[in-house]
């Protein structure tokens, strides 16, 4: 009950969120956008659903394949079938390939902006608590020992987008599901 009920909270969140009116702001240092925001009305008309597709593969089930190209996220199922959720990824200079595992999993983390986003972003709070107004979202899924996460947003137009600093970005009742498949220990594959 507690979880079906936070779910719906989430959702309404998303929705409240896909509603609010934003701007673009400018990276200083490579003067692009650092968000791209799309128009709300085409952001619910263009949502990425959830879903069960097939999906032949060399990858063993429980694995997670993110293709960078095609901002989706697959996680391997069994019989050559994949959950398939949208999501942002790195924008250009911030995009990355590569294995890793999942060291760690975090429900409404934290966010403490690593030095690198401080001095792009002067701007950004020190230290933010989980929450929902918090950029890592509900949920979020370390990868090895770097700096990059699978997690949640508070912007959920953003999903379909080429906008972070690296990390994949999802909708927070996706992330929840994906959270709930998971375990430390499973591989994450990321592919351009």
């Amino acid at each position: 009950m507690i979880r079906s009920t936070r779910l719906a909270a989430l959702a309404g969140l998303g929705l409240l969120a896909l509603g609010s009116t934003a701007r673009a702001e400018i990276d200083p240092l490579t003067r692009q956008p650092l968000v791209q925001y799309v128009d709300p009305a085409k952001a619910q008309a263009t949502a990425i659903p959830r879903e069960v597709v097939d999906y032949p593969t060399r990858y063993a089930p429980g694995t997670i394949v993110i293709d960078s190209t095609e901002r989706r996220l697959y996680f391997v199922m069994p019989n050559g079938k994949a959950m398939r959720y949208g999501v942002g990824v790195g924008r250009p200079g911030f995009d990355w390939a590569g294995s890793q595992t999942i060291t760690r999993k975090q429900e409404w983390p934290t966010w403490t902006p690593p030095a690198q986003m401080l001095k792009r972003r002067p701007d950004l709070p020190r230290f933010m608590p989980g929450g929902p107004d918090n950029p890592m979202g509900a949920r979020a899924l370390y990868l090895g020992s770097t700096l990059y996460r699978i997690h949640g947003s508070n912007e959920p137009e953003t999903i379909g987008q080429a906008v972070s600093s690296g990390c994949i970005r999802m909708l927070n009742e996706d992330v929840i599901d994906l959270y709930e498949r998971t375990r430390v220990g499973t591989r994450v594959v990321v592919a351009r």
